[in-house]
């Protein structure tokens, strides 16, 4: 059995939702479960286990720390447990027997672990549970009676991701659509003119859709990076947000830039490459806030047809490849009949794909591999940017070819060699709209993805009733909540961590459009982005429930007049960011399944670690609620107290539970 056979994650979620159909978190209460005993029946609600501090002693380990495991238990439920873990390195299984270690401060768990050895080798691991002649199997897909195939816990020795984007909130901005801050550098009513389409500059808070039809990429209205320079007290302050993420900013004829016509130099429209070292000077600066990091787009899959290599429109003194097949650059791209056949990002002609050739080719050097490369160069001072969002990640190739194959992978691990080696830890963010594992389950490539498919789809059919698209799509809670654990499974822990989980962005409909403008809705959204495993990242105006369609409706101008902090939205964004930097568990701790309710619309979960205890309620109905919540769960006590922390109520445990009442599309975080 090979070890891509062994990690084969693609459960499909029908099946993945079957298998959760035994629920491991509601059920018994604590007296209940104390009487658990040796019945050769394993009790499946009181397993747990994930790499939250808790249960693993190393999430990121070096080659030469061993790495112990704790798997929870019903007191006195079971016989014996073993971790079965398959290695690289010799193609094996392997069995580390386990031993009881302690209790949990309740009396109602215990605890068992085992030690894997120390090496350098990636392993995968599940859990064998007996109890006399009854077995369970557990692993990051689920708990089930038969040994699993797929959807095991990882250890990569030596893979990190960066700890700000595990610990951070980033805060989208399209530049164009954000803030005026020089009318100096504004793109005026024909201005020039581009594919036949001549500049239209629009007024603040107008229509996106161009005036003549078919040009919406030739529509400016002014914003710029002395504007997000200008506003970052907006984004550091009352928005809480830490990071920063810009759509493309190098030279290019369009408002979206997509399309480069210089990786060397920031679009005039924007200000200038003195502009951005001053931006990325201030969101580092800790006079504005804390210390903030910025990652830029960059779009290395195709070029536009107005880049010198390409040439198109004999925009350059030199000769591109369309312009002659004795082009330096002819060979950077893909010509299946010179000059007007040739290779593109999905048939567009104004953006020719890069052919990367093979591993020391020209493109490799120009893009990454190079100490001048693009890559390299606005990783280096004065510019310091702190990661790269790779747009179109999947379809780097050589040759034409569409991508996601052994020759994309490959680059993909040329490049983070590159980035690290400049910045080791700077963040390497691919876009990808399934299941990015192929690209981070190894260690050696991506340390994230735009995370459509685990948070931005399941969030929006729960909440809203439509998908990312707007089309009809609606899934109970207990659905919502299998898909989660379904997706989290599918990336080892520190990528769960530094995934990107947003609303909306620059290529789908707004949230707050599929929300109906109900900004009720947006608050429970921002309660779970805020509360839920990985990196929230808010696409500018998505505090505020901006409004809008597709493309190029989703890039409407930020409104000045809503987003402020005496806005109901924006404050609450604040305060959860807020409550999100001042927990640890509620960005690397434990997550844990307390309650779904698809009749009242409710979903519970915990977040924990050694420090803190918390329980998030959330109420998908449009009345409010009590909930009665199982933090037994969470090892919390009778007698002692959670406060929710938005409203400050204190709260007594009793046999197990709490119940606070939540208002409609609302929640409730409640800490001990």
């Amino acid at each position: 059995m090979t070890d891509r056979m062994f990690n084969q994650r693609k459960t499909t979620r029908t099946a993945l939702w079957f298998a959760l159909g035994v629920t491991l978190f509601a059920g018994a209460l604590p007296g209940q479960a104390t009487a658990a005993g040796n019945d050769n029946n394993v009790e499946w609600n009181g397993l747990f286990h994930d790499q939250g501090p808790l249960f693993d002693n190393h999430v990121e380990p070096t080659a030469s720390q061993a790495v112990t495991l704790t798997l929870r238990t019903f007191k006195s439920d079971i016989t014996s447990a073993s971790i079965k873990y398959y290695d690289n390195a010799d193609g094996a299984f392997h069995v580390v027997p386990m031993s009881w270690s302690s209790n949990d401060p309740t009396g109602t768990f215990d605890y068992w672990k085992g030690t894997i050895p120390a090496s350098s080798s990636e392993k995968y691991y599940r859990f064998q549970i007996n109890d006399g002649s009854a077995t369970a199997w557990l692993n990051a897909a689920g708990t089930t009676s038969t040994e699993p195939s797929a959807g095991d816990f990882y250890i990569i020795p030596g893979f990190t991701t960066p700890a700000w984007m595990k610990n951070g909130v980033m805060y989208q901005v399209f530049p164009d659509r954000f803030y005026n801050g020089s009318t100096a550098n504004d793109v005026t009513n024909g201005q020039y003119t581009y594919a036949g389409c001549a500049t239209e500059k629009h007024a603040w808070g107008t229509s996106v859709v161009s005036n003549v039809s078919g040009c919406n990429s030739a529509v400016f209205f002014g914003g710029d990076l002395a504007g997000v320079d200008q506003k970052l007290g907006y984004i550091k302050g009352t928005v809480g947000a830490d990071i920063v993420y810009l759509n493309p900013i190098f030279h290019s004829p369009t408002n979206h830039k997509y399309d480069t016509e210089d990786y060397t130099t920031v679009d005039p429209a924007f200000g200038s490459n003195a502009t951005l070292q001053t931006l990325s000077a201030d969101i580092h600066a800790t006079s504005n806030g804390p210390k903030g990091y910025l990652i830029l787009d960059g779009v290395f899959n195709h070029t536009g047809d107005t880049h010198a290599w390409f040439d198109r429109y004999h925009y350059w003194s030199t000769n591109g490849a369309y312009e002659s097949q004795s082009s330096t650059w002819y060979g950077y791209y893909d010509f299946q009949s010179w000059p007007n056949t040739y290779s593109t990002f999905f048939g567009v002609p104004s953006m020719p794909k890069l052919d990367y050739g093979a591993s020391g080719s020209a493109v490799r050097n120009a893009i990454y591999a190079g100490s001048t490369s693009v890559v390299k160069t606005w990783l280096k001072a004065p510019y310091a940017i702190d990661g790269w969002r790779l747009d179109a990640a999947q379809y780097l190739d050589a040759g034409g070819n569409d991508g996601s194959d052994a020759t994309n992978h490959q680059l993909m691990a040329e490049l983070r060699s590159a980035v690290k080696s400049v910045n080791a830890n700077a963040d390497i963010l691919g876009e990808f709209w399934g299941n990015a594992g192929p690209w981070t389950d190894s260690g050696d490539q991506w340390d994230g993805a735009m995370n459509y498919d685990g948070f931005t789809q399941p969030v929006s059919e729960w909440i809203t009733g439509q998908d990312y698209s707007g089309n009809a799509a609606s899934i109970p809670a207990s659905q919502f909540d299998s898909w989660l654990h379904g997706t989290r499974s599918n990336y080892p822990t520190d990528v769960q961590q530094a995934m990107s989980n947003f609303l909306s962005s620059h290529d789908i409909t707004r949230f707050g459009n599929r929300a109906g403008g109900d900004i009720w809705k947006t608050y429970l959204a921002l309660f779970f982005q805020m509360t839920y495993v990985g990196t929230p990242t808010i696409y500018y105006g998505d505090e505020y429930g901006m409004q809008g369609g597709a493309d190029p409706d989703n890039r409407r101008t930020f409104d000045w007049t809503v987003g402020t902090a005496t806005n109901s939205a924006v404050a609450l964004t604040g305060k959860l960011t807020a409550i999100r930097n001042a927990y640890p568990a509620l960005r690397t701790g434990s997550f844990i399944t307390l309650q779904t309710d698809d009749t009242n619309k409710i979903y519970a979960y915990g977040r924990f670690d050694a420090t803190n205890r918390i329980a998030v309620a959330l109420n998908n109905d449009s009345v409010a609620h009590t909930i009665t919540l199982p933090v037994w769960q969470l090892s919390v006590t009778n007698g002692s107290t959670l406060t929710e922390l938005i409203s400050g109520t204190h709260y007594t445990v009793a046999n197990g539970q709490v119940s606070v009442t939540v208002n409609g599309h609302y929640g409730a975080i409640l800490a001990q």
